[in-house]
């Protein structure tokens, strides 16, 4: 006899909005934990130091560093993966599928950084985070767009999840060229010895997931002491996946590691960051913390920098004729996308936890306040323009 819990648990990792929520929990819990008695629990399990040594090889973190630094770069891996396919044989390699979330992703990261520099330009240290509003939450978003069911139409889905690629390879190079340390030159010539050996394995056609892998530890770890932040390392190394078997071409090495992949990133990678980055304590805030030029400026970016960027470069590319409003779209639509855009949780924190998180570096501010009013403003405005411009679903007619 089935089991009803058991049904209703299955049921709901299924659904497409399951990731983002869980997401959301995650940040309410660790909401609670700063905000609670469990604080001290709550910091010292993320100050807990953890080490790996091998002969004189030593990397020691403290735990929230392990888990920005490490599991990060297995969703940037995803990343990697996703956006291969969809280059080679998804939604992208139409080249007329490009034009559209290509300009929109540009507009929807230059007029969030323009917003946010505005408000910080005289501040050389706070200016530095310029990059926080620019980024682009895709679990959230599509989270909150599968909460309208059957009327969120296809077409609104494909156009925010390419335009979430774009912003996702803007991420990628913004963090290679504006967030390194200084650099080492025999981490990066372990790097590049990694690389043409990756590509051996995948010229040969190998599939077995463990060489990959043990590449990628190499490169992770060569890339962490290099100064380059190590989450690259997992893009580079899911450039390299083979797209096809050699020994059965309808089979794809590369879609199938994506598929499992998918649950390890959307129920545990991606949670377990935002349970780790999203204690913000509320205790002490006031006034003078909201209206700080930092947060102000990242929500503000989020807000109106991505309905503004996202929606003014793609009607500024439609009126000029270089595309056309994907079918099944319609103005409104399309404006309540680009305020879904908005929603930039958790690459937004993880870029400002490259920026401002610095050891020895003494803040006024929080920038998490305006990731987390930035992005729960966009999510209500995008969920509303959407709720009230879509078409509601017809309802059966019964013959009489």
């Amino acid at each position: 006899m089935n089991n009803p819990q058991d049904n209703f648990i299955s049921s709901f990792f299924k659904l497409e909005s399951a990731g983002g929520i869980i997401l959301m929990l995650s940040s309410v819990l660790a909401m609670i934990c700063a905000n609670t008695d469990l604080n001290y629990y709550y910091s010292m399990f993320l100050d807990t130091p953890v080490e790996v040594r091998v002969g004189p090889l030593e990397v020691a973190k403290p735990l929230l560093l392990w888990i920005n630094d490490g599991l990060m770069a297995v969703f940037f891996f995803l990343v990697g993966l996703e956006l291969k396919r969809e280059l080679l044989e998804g939604e992208l390699a139409d080249k007329r599928n490009i034009i559209l979330p290509g300009v929109g992703a540009l507009g929807g990261m230059v007029i969030p950084a323009i917003i946010y520099l505005y408000f910080n330009i005289d501040d050389p240290e706070a200016a530095r985070g310029w990059a926080i509003p620019a980024a682009t939450d895709i679990a959230f978003a599509l989270g909150v767009l599968m909460l309208l069911g059957p009327r969120g139409p296809t077409t609104v889905k494909i156009f925010l999840t390419s335009l979430a690629i774009f912003d996702d390879i803007g991420a990628i190079i913004i963090i290679a060229g504006f967030y390194t340390e200084d650099i080492s030159v025999i981490g990066l010539i372990v790097v590049a010895c990694c690389l043409p050996i990756l590509y051996l394995f995948n010229k040969k056609g190998v599939e077995a997931r463990s060489v990959y892998l043990l590449i990628g530890v190499i490169m992770w770890t060569a890339m962490l002491k290099s100064g380059v932040h190590a989450t690259l390392s997992g893009v580079l190394v899911a450039m390299f996946i083979p797209m096809r078997s050699t020994i059965n071409p309808d089979y794809s090495p590369l879609s199938s590691l994506e598929h499992d992949l998918h649950s390890v990133v959307a129920f545990f990678v991606l949670p377990v960051f935002a349970f780790a980055n999203a204690g913000l304590d509320l205790t002490n805030v006031g006034l003078e913390d909201l209206t700080h030029n930092v947060p102000i400026g990242i929500a503000l970016g989020l807000i109106l920098g991505k309905q503004i960027g996202v929606f003014g470069c793609c009607l500024l590319a439609i009126k000029l004729k270089l595309t056309q409003l994907p079918q099944g779209m319609s103005w409104t639509t399309l404006y309540g996308t680009a305020a879904l855009c908005g929603i930039g949780f958790t690459m937004s924190l993880f870029i400002g936890s490259l920026t401002f998180d610095a050891e020895n570096m003494v803040k006024v501010f929080d920038e998490r306040l305006g990731i987390i009013v930035g992005s729960l403003v966009s999510g209500i405005m995008g969920f509303m323009i959407l709720k009230y411009s879509l078409p509601k679903p017809q309802k059966n007619k019964v013959d009489g």
